[in-house]
Order: C-alpha cells, then structure tokens, then sequence
C-alpha cells in the first residue's frame, strides 16, 4: 500500500469517527427548537399556572422564565389540557413539562422527574362548611368532591372513595372538572361539598375569593413533590434543568419567587 493511500484511509477514519462525535452529542442535546425550552402546561391550576388578563401566568411561569436565563434558552411555552401532557413529551413535541405535576409512581414509569418543591392538600369547603365536612376522612362519603380531571386530587379522592366503600358507607361522587378554578365554583355554588386542592392553591382562592371558601381538617400528603417532567433517560435535559434551578437557588431567585407568591416556607426542597 502506498504511504498516499495509507494516509488517505487514516483520515477518512478519522474524518468518521470525527462525524459520529457530534451526532451522539447533538442526539443527546436536541430540542423541539434549537435555541428554546419548549414546555407543555395546563395553565388551569392557580397559583402555578394559569391565565390572567389573557397573559399566561404563575408560579411555574416565573421559574421557567428565570431558569431558562441561566441555561440561555428562550421558553416557548405550548398550552394543552392537563391528560395530553405526557403523550405529548413522549412523542418530542415538548422538550419538558412544567405544569405543576405531581410526583407518583404511575408517572414515574412514563416520564423522568427534576423536582422543585414540596407541597400538600387541602380539603376546601364552601363558608360555614354546610355539609360538616371534617377533613379528609369518612365524613366524605356520600359527598360530591370535585377535583382537577387527571390530577393527583382525583386520584385522591378515589382512594378515599374505596375507604367509604370498605367501611360500609355512601361512596363519594367524584366530580371532575378541567381545572382547579372550575372546582372552586362548583363548590361556591353548591353543586359540590368540597374539592381537593394544593396548600398553595387554598392560599391563591382564599386571597382572590374572600370570604367564600374555608379549609377543614389538617394538610394532607404534605411530602407530595412536584417535579418537572422530561423524557425518560434524557440526562442532558435533567443536567441542564439541575443547572438551572441551581444557579436560581445561589442567586437567591428561588427564595424570592416562594414569597413573591406567599407558599409556605415548608414548600422548599434546596
């Protein structure tokens, strides 16, 4: 073989393994859109993410717009009702769910996890609690409890519902609806005794409804976490989420969106 060919063998393997580098990489690092975090939400679920004033608002809202700095991609948000979340992540039509979603062992088959706060339940009743419920107890059977469709409130209140069954008791009419927002206004109006709701979530609908709502019973599940979602085995996303929430934690960002939205201090995980 001449030293002409050798030479020209060595550099087209090495022109190869050059080329397959970058693929690996870029397969790892790809997005819906170069240059931008595409995330799905429901923006149903108050405080964390809903609509105001025709502007896409909330807690969530906050966090990804400052996280999305640190990592220097632009947030391109794509609004969808809360069950298409997950089909839509799986089918990379979304780089991540940011919409509030509730840590459970079902989800964590489908998707990957990258937490952010802690948070619990409340059981919220209309003012002057006139179907004397208790709190999340057998004082709910028989009742109609209205939660979030597809949301850990009915998976909840399902569960409680196989306890009024055990116990020999009316079963609870689980009412769902497509938002939390809907809920409070079945129980305003008396369609519905209670509904299930996050602590945060009672903190928003007491301060944006005075006087026409009232927690019973304690918090509940209190070490319920919520998470962004991404795809499972995407380690580059998780890195890079990591890094962000990281960077909002050090610059003290994190903090100051807990209070801007008045979460309890126990809500924190770094």
């Amino acid at each position: 073989m001449s030293s002409i060919s050798l030479i020209f063998r060595r550099a087209s393997g090495l022109m190869l393994a050059l080329a397959l580098l970058p693929l690996s990489s870029q397969a790892a690092m790809e997005s819906v859109t170069p240059g931008k975090l595409t995330y799905g939400t429901a923006a149903t679920f108050m405080p964390f993410e809903f609509v105001k004033d025709g502007t896409l608002s909330g807690f969530d809202i906050d966090l990804i717009n400052a996280l999305t700095k640190q990592i220097n991609l632009t947030p391109a948000p794509m609004a969808m009702e809360f069950k298409g979340l997950i089909p839509a992540l799986q089918g990379k039509r979304l780089d991540i769910i940011n919409s509030a979603m509730y840590v459970n062992p079902t989800r964590a088959t489908q998707v990957d996890f990258v937490p952010y706060l802690k948070i619990g339940s409340r059981v919220v009743v209309r003012k002057g609690n006139p179907a004397a419920i208790t709190g999340r107890d057998l004082s709910l059977c028989g009742k109609n409890i209205a939660v979030t469709l597809g949301g850990i409130e009915e998976s909840q209140a399902r569960v409680d519902n196989t306890h009024c069954v055990a116990a020999k008791k009316d079963a609870i009419n689980v009412m769902t609806f497509p938002a939390a927002t809907d809920s409070a206004v079945a129980v305003a109006q008396g369609r519905a005794d209670a509904e299930f709701l996050s602590t945060p979530g009672t903190v928003a609908l007491f301060s944006e409804k005075p006087g026409l709502f009232e927690a019973v019973g304690t918090e509940f599940e209190a070490d319920t976490h919520i998470a962004f979602a991404i795809r499972k085995g995407d380690s580059e996303m998780r890195a890079q989420l990591e890094k962000g929430l990281q960077g909002l934690v050090k610059d003290g960002t994190y903090k100051q969106l807990i209070e801007k939205w008045n979460f309890p201090d126990s809500v924190a995980i770094f």
